[in-house]
């Protein structure tokens, strides 16, 4: 059972700063602990609209999450029933609350215009109990340490990612683009914006670090983070303030740390566990090439369910839309009573049931020591293809490869068939006996 994180395991250490060269503060951050929610936000806006911006989202967003506390409530308690409360459902809040503070923004811009055009970035991170979720918008980050490596969890919506992305242009032909690091996305410029959302497992031990890109800009690797994240929180977050600062400090600077579970808590168990999901999906061909940023966004798709030995798993000629995954034990595949093949740890079955629904062409049962399986549906895998459309590309492009293996093996299992017919036919043909006057009067 994953170790659940309440208020009083939720340690948390923030600071902003002007910088050196601004003569005003457009960031603004938010922490609730008891709600678990934390947001950084990075205005923009003449005349110190962007100020405005960034302080309308962070209490929009908190005013939402405020409203549905009972609800965030069921989903920690883990309700039953009617009760039941959905991680996708906690998604769609978050989501809904930045959508309330992009309206709010764009309405009060249309109201002055000295603020037309203001918007911010938008960083959010709730945790509730086992589960972190994030929302996203613009070029602050949210980076998550565990086990001592630092992972950046959000996408920066920058002219210069998306250029980076499609592989156009080299790094050197990027850094001479004028406005290079312009935004894509902001919360407040139009009425609504496009919302990066996830949702993941979380660990005691864990830290995520929330920041504007006054103080993401300057930091040369992910290494150089994870070592100031090895000092106290305290201590942390001025490092890394003051660190922005002697780098040139262009830009204001915030950073939010938060810590999960007590002082030096640790979950080796539920971390193994992870890592072991996150290791079996990584080596599957469909999901081979993906970034870190993605296999999450796969493994908050994914479920995971037990089947005892000798259980059936799937069934010869029924439907299904599931694809699995093996994560424990082992299974064999079954035509019949014959047994065609038997599946370990790493290894799949089902994947054309995330494309069409086909009867399954075969029967798969547990084995003596019964099976763990990473499960996605269709409807979960094709939500996945809708949102994420570089990630799309990649899966397809996979999934091709995959059908064209089994259509290479298909036409060799084929061409073997046809030599083994075609030797059984020669043989009848020496078999027969034909006698040498039968010959000679043929011959004749």
């Amino acid at each position: 059972m994953p170790a659940r994180m309440t208020p009083q395991t939720l340690r948390f250490f923030a600071a902003t700063d002007v910088g050196q060269v601004r003569d005003h503060n457009e960031d603004n951050f938010l922490v609730d602990k008891k709600l678990g929610i934390f947001i950084v936000c990075d205005g923009m806006g003449g005349h110190a609209a962007g100020e405005v911006a960034s302080a309308i989202a962070v209490r929009a967003v908190h005013e939402e999450l405020k409203r549905e506390k009972d609800l965030l409530d069921d989903f920690v308690a883990g309700a039953t029933g009617a009760a039941r409360v959905t991680p996708r459902e906690i998604v769609s809040l978050l989501e809904h609350a930045v959508q309330q503070a992009c309206s709010k923004i764009h309405s009060e811009a249309n109201l002055d215009a000295a603020k037309r055009g203001m918007g911010t970035t938008l960083s959010a991170l709730l945790v509730l109990g086992s589960r972190g979720f994030v929302a996203h918008v613009g070029d602050s980050r949210i980076y998550l340490m565990r086990g001592g490596r630092v992972h950046q969890v959000t996408e920066d919506h920058t002219v210069i990612n998306e250029l980076l992305k499609r592989g156009k242009l080299s790094r050197e032909q990027i850094d001479k683009i004028v406005g290079k690091n312009a935004i894509t996305r902001a919360v407040g410029v139009y009425e609504r914006v496009e919302v990066d959302t996830l949702a993941l497992e979380v660990l005691p031990g864990d830290t995520f670090v929330l920041a504007s890109d006054g103080l993401t800009g300057y930091l040369e690797s992910l290494d150089e983070l994870a070592l100031q994240l090895q000092q106290d929180g305290d201590t942390a977050v001025k490092s890394l303030i003051r660190l922005a600062n002697e780098r040139g400090g262009k830009d204001n600077i915030t950073a939010v740390i938060v810590k999960l579970g007590e002082e030096g808590a640790l979950d080796e168990a539920g971390a193994k566990r992870l890592a072991l999901k996150r290791e079996v999906l990584a080596k599957m061909p469909l999901f081979a090439h993906l970034t870190e940023r993605e296999l999450l966004r796969v493994l908050q798709a994914v479920e995971v369910r037990s089947y005892q030995p000798d259980q059936m798993v799937i069934q010869e000629g029924a439907k299904g839309d599931e694809l699995f995954i093996v994560l424990s034990g082992n299974v064999r595949v079954m035509r019949g009573d014959d047994v065609l093949t038997r599946l370990g740890p790493g290894e799949h079955f089902g994947e054309m049931a995330l494309i069409r629904s086909v009867p399954r062409s075969a029967t798969v049962r547990a084995e003596a020591s019964g099976a763990e399986f990473i499960i996605i549906r269709r409807t979960d895998f094709f939500e996945i293809l809708r949102k994420e459309h570089e990630l799309a590309v990649k899966m397809l492009w996979q999934f091709l490869g995959v059908l064209a293996e089994r259509l290479d093996q298909t036409n060799s299992d084929l061409h073997s068939a046809r030599q083994e017919l075609a030797a059984e036919d020669l043989s009848s043909d020496i078999d027969v006996d034909v006698s040498p006057f039968q010959s000679n009067r043929e011959d004749a």
